[in-house]
């Protein structure tokens, strides 16, 4: 399996985006809000597209933003085979937005944890 992170697996059309806050089903596992929402979009290779959101108002330096979001993105990108093996049934794409909710920068070890329980958290609400 390909373990990067490409562009088509990236979230960033709007329209998609609004579709997915409006009518995306949400779950919570601390530090984040994770929401998605199961499209009408064929898979084409990539079951699952994502979106990784940091509060402007916890951290005001664009700095520490783009530094935290490149560690969720790096423990996603190293935990997303457990998504993808769990979704190669589905037909239709997933659309994720992982919401960062704390106030402190942890480190990259404390993501990947997160990460990881979150992704099965996920799986298990989708299986339901």
């Amino acid at each position: 399996m390909n373990q990067k992170l490409t562009k088509q697996e990236r979230l960033y059309r709007k329209k998609e985006i609004g579709f997915l806050f409006e009518e995306g089903k949400s779950s919570f596992s601390y530090p984040y809000k994770i929401k998605w929402h199961e499209t009408d979009i064929p898979q084409n290779g990539i079951p699952a597209q994502i979106l990784i959101s940091v509060s402007k108002r916890s951290f005001k330096k664009a700095v520490s933003r783009n530094k935290i979001k490149r560690l969720i993105k790096e423990a996603y990108r190293t935990q997303k085979h457990q998504l993808w093996e769990a979704l190669k049934g589905r037909e239709n794409q997933i659309h994720i937005a992982i919401i960062y909710i704390d106030k402190v920068e942890n480190d990259f070890a404390f993501h990947q944890k997160a990460i990881g329980k979150l992704l099965r958290k996920m799986i298990e609400e989708l299986n339901k």
